[in-house]
């Protein structure tokens, strides 16, 4: 036999303590009311006097005192005892309405601009951001999910939309100052790591292989250009003498440029300093610098190149997204990095994004007071009209139940102080 399954014990009510205070606050209310009443009834049990008749005239101040407030904080949930009695149960007549303007208040008066700025500058987006990005453990699967969406990205893009955006995109980002500061700065790169010398070195062993595979066509060029200077006789005869000469002084001279301490190494080196110079200080030379970076990558046979490219890109990137260690995850990772330690040292930057941000919260400001309040408002309707009333009246019922009171105790002291007065002023007077 199965045995009986326990009850499923209630889920704790989240609101049981501002239940408990209401209740508390709204009999002790009820017990001043009753107070009174008592006070009221007993003063007729009093012998008569001056005293009895003050007492009995603030009983009955406080009574209407503490009964009229009473009615006006229950007219605003509910009918009061049961009566539809006209203008009563004010929140639930008007949820409608109330949740309009508690939409229009919170879009108009708490949503602001100013308000906008003090939380911006409170939270510091940049900040949040630098750290974010400065946590391996954060970025390392941010960027692997990256690389891994990568492939998909370039396959979801139309070819023929992707390249012709690639051919316009191109000429332009490699033109302008900002494309020769570029070129100045990667250039000082490849200087200070000496890779400048290995590109030099390569060019020189280039050139040295292709004087050799064309040595006989160069001896061949030179004895007819001989010929055509000096006669066909001094051709013959040092035609080829001269062709020789030339050629091995052309070798000697490289052979001289091998060693890194050579002159021409230098003079490359001085002429480099002073083109990165020129391009970092000169507009004129890096305007220039930009036309022709533009106009080379406009030229046909680069537009085939760079599309050729464009298609190993994508093969290598849907080839390297497989792997978890691959190199894009790798890329990416260092360039959330890199981003971190930028946004860690350029105080500048961090103020930047942080107005960056505000400005476009700004802007959007407008349409979101818009939808927050109708938000708001369509939250309200949707309620039903118990759950506001008793939302409400939970929240702010403990300091409605103070009206009742002091309504009570001021009624009772006015009733009280204003038949004193009148007292003294017309003799004996009717209560």
């Amino acid at each position: 036999m199965t045995p009986p399954t326990a009850p499923t014990a209630p889920f704790p009510d989240p609101e049981a303590e501002l239940r408990r205070n209401l209740r508390r606050h709204r009999h002790f209310a009820t017990g001043l009311l009753v107070v009174m009443a008592a006070l009221m009834l007993g003063s007729y049990a009093l012998p008569p006097g001056y005293w009895t008749d003050v007492l009995q005239a603030s009983a009955k101040a406080g009574l209407v005192g503490g009964l009229a407030d009473w009615f006006a904080v229950t007219a605003l949930f509910r009918h009061p005892l049961g009566v539809p009695i006209p203008h009563t149960a004010i929140i639930p007549r008007q949820k409608a309405r109330l949740g309009r303007g508690l939409g229009r208040f919170v879009g108009n008066h708490v949503l602001t601009e100013a308000e906008l700025s003090r939380l911006i500058q409170r939270i510091d987006i940049a900040g949040i951001l630098r750290r974010v990005l400065s946590d391996p453990a954060t970025t390392r699967p941010a960027a692997e999910a990256l690389a891994a969406q990568l492939p998909r990205l370039l396959t979801s893009l139309e070819d023929g939309r992707a390249r012709r955006l690639l051919l316009r995109l191109l000429p332009r980002m490699v033109s302008g100052p900002a494309a020769a500061r570029m070129l100045a700065r990667t250039l000082r790169t490849m200087m200070a790591g000496g890779q400048h010398q290995a590109v030099f070195g390569l060019a020189l062993a280039q050139i040295k292989v292709l004087l050799a595979a064309k040595e006989a066509d160069l001896r061949d060029a030179i004895q007819t250009r001989v010929r055509a200077e000096g006669g066909a006789l001094v051709g013959w005869l040092a035609g080829g003498a001269v062709a020789r000469r030339i050629l091995a002084s052309i070798n000697a001279e490289l052979e001289k440029v091998e060693p890194g301490d050579s002159e021409l190494r230098a003079a490359f080196e001085a002429w480099l300093n002073s083109e990165i110079d020129r391009l970092e200080n000169d507009p004129e030379r890096a305007a220039a610098i930009g036309q022709a970076l533009r106009q080379a990558m406009a030229h046909p046979t680069v537009s085939v190149w760079l599309l050729d490219v464009w298609d190993r890109m994508k093969g290598a990137l849907a080839a390297d997204s497989a792997r978890p260690d691959g190199r894009g995850a790798m890329l990416i990772a260092g360039l959330f990095g890199n981003l971190g330690n930028w946004l860690s040292e350029d105080e500048a930057a961090r103020a930047r994004l942080n107005a960056g941000v505000e400005r476009m919260l700004r802007s959007a400001l407008p349409s979101a007071q818009a939808q927050i309040a109708e938000f708001i408002a369509g939250v309200v309707a949707r309620w039903d009209t118990a759950t506001v009333v008793d939302k409400i009246e939970l929240r702010v019922g403990r300091d409605l139940q103070y009206v009742r009171v002091n309504g009570t105790l001021v009624g009772f002291l006015a009733g009280g102080a204003l038949f004193m007065l009148l007292t003294a002023l017309f003799g004996r007077v009717a209560q």
